[in-house]
């Protein structure tokens, strides 16, 4: 395993790259669509030759595509949740790991709602000048479900960062990385293998002393997303830098829906490529078969039906996303209207944010069918030539299976039984890990 050298972003101080950006949908796909093109013309390319989707991520830097999510009172464009949803899928059309790799940036940034002042006048003016931040939360194996190997310790200098995550998605290509950690108190901090549970978030600068990214990932699919090893070794972090988090609030209930729709919206992005891809291999094609009923295959009954049951699916996929990316919208209003957002809040929870999360455990089971279903169907307008390496259509079903793992369907299924029969609201745990008296 190697490292790769990173290409950081240069956030420019004082530069706010929001402005002039359209806030609507329609004018924010007219702004961004001539460099949607130029990422989806080169995605064959980057997946044959497995290059890392470095210039893509910049250019769409430089445009202000991290900063659609900024709100106004900061100086940022305040887009909603559905017309940035809707954006993402046109940009996961274009490349489904180039969509992804904005998951972890715009994790952060929906968390930075929930931050205190002092937190969010440190991190918003970084991301309108074009800071990005990857993600780097779960860990391998060894620590416990819940809880997290990776520790903050108090230093003379502050909090000092170490630990080893698996997925650092996002991280070498970005300026910064958000790191979950548990908190050792100073009583604890000379303690061997201090555990404990609760966390919070250090960020970091992705090429601060102590920090080594890998591209290691070694997935069949979503190959180009940086989703690699990440080593922190006595890393330093600024006091803004540290990011708590309450179990169970509105900022984590929150965020764990807007992570889990990144990825519907991916599926969603996938399937109206695999729409793209049958559509124009159908309609350039010349040879049938002997078995068929001799028509091209433009004109065949058969092979329209198929195509019109992967349009289906990706309609739906898509329909399905932006319903409950207003799910989102309500909930976060809702929020914003009863203090949740505040860290001082100590209220119930918004109905409406519980709201989302249900919507998007709705979505969970359904989208992952049908963008997996319609990279799948498009083998059946084909025929073996569809299998060649170079034409690669086979990463749409591949990139569409591996995010649909992302989070097991059968545990949303079983829960959205459970709040159907009994009224049981979802529970996340704390951080992904060993299960009680489970086997490595």
């Amino acid at each position: 395993m190697t490292a790769t050298p990173r290409t950081i972003t240069a956030a420019r101080p004082g530069v706010n790259l929001s402005d002039g950006l359209p806030t609507d949908y329609t004018g924010l796909k007219r702004h961004f669509q001539p460099l949607f093109e130029d990422i989806a013309a080169g995605s064959l390319s980057r997946e044959l030759n497995r290059e890392l989707p470095f210039d893509a991520v910049r250019s769409l830097d430089e445009a202000g595509f991290g900063t659609l999510r900024v709100p106004v009172a900061h100086g940022g464009p305040a887009v909603t949740l559905e017309d940035f949803f809707h954006l993402l899928i046109d940009l996961a059309e274009a490349d489904s790991n180039v969509a992804h790799i904005y998951r972890s940036h715009y994790g952060f940034l929906e968390a930075l709602r929930f931050q205190p002042r002092d937190i969010q006048d440190a991190w918003y003016p970084l991301v309108l000048a074009g800071a990005t931040v990857g993600n780097a939360s779960t860990e391998k194996g060894g620590n416990a479900l819940g809880g997290l190997n990776t520790t903050l310790t108090p230093t003379s200098d502050g909090m000092e960062l170490n630990g080893q995550k698996f997925y650092a998605t996002a991280s070498i290509f970005s300026d910064y990385t958000r790191v979950s950690a548990a908190r050792v108190s100073a009583a604890r901090a000379d303690a061997d293998g201090a555990q404990l549970d609760g966390r919070q978030f250090a960020v970091v600068a992705t090429d601060a002393e102590g920090v080594a990214l890998e591209d290691d990932w070694d997935g069949f699919g979503q190959k180009l997303t940086g989703t690699g090893t990440a080593t922190f070794t006595r890393v330093t972090v600024p006091a803004h830098g540290v990011l708590d988090r309450v179990p169970g609030s509105a900022e984590a209930v929150h965020e764990a829906a807007f992570f889990q729709l990144v990825l519907l919206a991916v599926l969603a992005g996938i399937a109206r490529a695999s729409r793209r891809d049958a559509v124009a291999t159908i309609a350039s094609r010349k040879r049938t078969f002997n078995t068929g009923s001799g028509l091209p295959f433009r004109e065949d009954p058969l092979i329209q039906e198929a195509a019109g049951r992967i349009a289906a699916k990706a309609f739906t996929a898509e329909a399905t996303v932006l319903h409950a990316a207003r799910a989102l919208d309500a909930g976060i209003a809702a929020a914003e209207a009863a203090g949740a957002d505040r860290p001082d809040f100590t209220g119930e929870v918004p109905a409406e944010l519980y709201g989302s999360e249900l919507a998007i455990e709705h979505a969970t089971i359904t989208v992952p069918e049908l963008g997996i279903g319609a990279a799948q169907d498009l083998f059946l307008t084909v025929g073996a030539s569809a299998t060649s390496t170079k034409k690669a259509l086979d990463r749409h079903w591949r990139n569409a299976q591996t995010v649909a793992t992302h989070n097991p369907i059968a545990f949303r299924a079983r829960s959205l039984g459970d709040y159907w029969i009994n009224g049981t609201l979802p529970e996340g745990l704390n951080a992904i890990g060993d299960a009680k008296g489970g086997q490595a």
